[in-house]
């Protein structure tokens, strides 16, 4: 898989996730994809929201380490 599909699986992958951090009153947004590493900004409640880090780690990255290849880590951006 070279690194333009990589980048195509992770925003479809991140487009089924939004819902659910939308509903809660969040957003999530794709940056960019290096050396392995997804990083993404969480905006709107999910800003000092309690919760960040398990969403982070337990929906978001969790979601993109099983669905896509190539991807190992995912990092937010403030």
């Amino acid at each position: 898989m070279n690194y333009e599909d990589i980048i195509v699986e992770i925003k479809e992958v991140i487009e089924l996730i939004r819902p659910y951090i939308n509903r809660d009153g969040g957003d999530l947004e794709f940056v960019k994809f290096e050396d392995g590493i997804v990083y993404v900004r969480l905006s709107g409640a999910c800003v000092g929201c309690a919760a960040m880090d398990s969403t982070m780690n337990d929906l978001i990255e969790d979601t993109l380490l099983e669905r896509v290849p190539g991807v190992i880590g995912v990092e937010h951006i403030a």
